[in-house]
């Protein structure tokens, strides 16, 4: 389902699949996807991040990979994801385990990774490869 991603401050993402597939403002990704549905959010919408040090302490490797999508990454660095069922529990949630760090940038074709953050910078929600894996209520 193609599904349009926007903030308040007026960018937009278009994400079909695991994909994006428009980047720009609202006005300009509704008129090239007429029709699709669309997810407003409250905050900035902006590139999911990478984790880059220890995974947060949770009691399962489910819940700690979770604890992750709730700061806004959809990615962790190998060193931190070093045991078996870290890497499956990630490989569950599409979370890409890196050898190391860049910059995530949202371009069109690449992988649908976003996340909208509030003025804090307190995650609200994370997509990763395109799902909807957090939400804050």
């Amino acid at each position: 389902m193609l599904t349009i991603h926007t903030a308040d401050e007026g960018g937009a993402v278009a994400v079909e699949g695991a994909r994006v597939v428009g980047v720009g403002t609202l006005a300009e990704i509704q008129d090239r996807f007429p029709g699709a549905r669309v997810r407003s959010w409250p905050g900035v919408l902006g590139p999911a991040r990478i984790h880059e040090g220890p995974l947060p302490d949770a009691p399962s490797p489910r819940e700690r990979i979770h604890a992750v999508l709730k700061l806004g990454a959809v990615a962790v660095l190998e060193q931190y994801a070093n045991t078996p069922e870290l890497r499956a529990a990630a490989a569950r949630n599409d979370v890409t385990v890196l050898p190391s760090t860049h910059t995530p940038v949202l371009r069109e074709t690449a992988r649908a990774d976003l996340a909208v953050f509030d003025e804090t910078g307190v995650c609200i929600a994370t997509v990763c490869g395109g799902r909807l894996l957090y939400r804050r209520r």
